[in-house]
């Protein structure tokens, strides 16, 4: 019981959403300037801060419960993919070899990864994030994006609101009673601040030359890419195109068909490394 607990990820979106009301209660019961501004009769601020809040929840548990693009058939085999997709899927002799998974048994669309902790293969795959105990793959990853956005903004407007409501103390022992719990809110917004920053900055930059976080950490491994010359990417149309169809695009994309139409773009000299 304990075990399948963890495992559906039900303590960990539980903890997340338990500590992000207690650090928002934390700010609005200490002598903030939300505070001040409820006792001043300004409640425009202290709602937007409340709704920003309650944005970056409903999105933490969209991200978390939605599919990030499970492959659960087999395209040739079970016959469910339209005929474009297996037309699309088939090999072709400059496109690497696609290759059947070797735990779920799976013919594996290009780009797609087997996760050994949610069982199954994910298009796009990207990451499995235990933050979420989800996956991020092709369709969550543009709210994953999203959502830590809004959580980076959520985070940086808490830090301000934590950091008005420190107030000055006689001796150190007064100071760290009054503003105890609020020192405890700052470090935990201050902490996760810096990661999600962090976070932000890499997948940004990785949407924006269209390469997940597998492939450019195992690069050496993957093979469609470890023959590639250099740092190539078959996969990027530029920055623009690659943030257009990240956040705009809601397709699935057969990722076969874009390895191939750039593959025969490349000068046949390039071929032959």
């Amino acid at each position: 019981m304990v075990q399948s607990l963890f495992r559906s990820g039900f303590l960990v979106r539980v903890g997340h959403t338990v500590l992000t009301w207690v650090v928002t209660l934390i700010l609005f019961l200490h002598n903030t300037d939300l505070r001040r501004c409820e006792e001043r009769g300004e409640l425009l601020l202290p709602a937007l801060f409340f709704l920003l809040v309650l944005l970056s929840v409903l999105l933490y548990f969209t991200v978390s419960l939605m599919d990030p693009g499970f492959v659960l058939t087999d395209t040739f085999k079970g016959g469910q993919g339209s005929d474009e997709e297996m037309e699309s899927m088939i090999p072709q002799p400059s496109t690497p070899r696609l290759r059947r998974c070797g735990f779920c048994l799976l013919q594996q669309p290009m780009r797609a990864k087997h996760c050994k902790t949610c069982k199954h293969c994910v298009r796009r795959f990207d990451h499995h994030c235990p933050w979420i105990e989800n996956c991020v793959g092709e369709r969550n990853h543009r709210w994953f994006v999203v959502y830590l956005l809004v959580q980076l903004l959520v985070l940086l407007w808490a830090l301000h609101i934590a950091l008005s409501g420190v107030s000055p103390g006689v001796t150190w022992d007064l100071w760290f009673r009054a503003n105890g719990f609020l020192l405890a809110a700052l470090a935990v917004v201050g902490v996760f601040s810096g990661v999600v920053l962090l976070l932000l900055g890499c997948h940004l930059y990785l949407v924006s030359i269209n390469c997940t976080t597998w492939e450019f950490m195992s690069r050496h491994r993957i093979s469609y890419l470890k023959n590639c010359g250099g740092e190539e990417n078959p996969f990027d149309r530029g920055v623009f195109c690659n943030l257009w169809d990240f956040f705009c695009i809601c397709r699935t994309v057969m990722w076969e068909q874009v390895y191939q139409k750039n593959a025969t773009e490349v000068p046949p000299e390039l071929n032959e490394f």
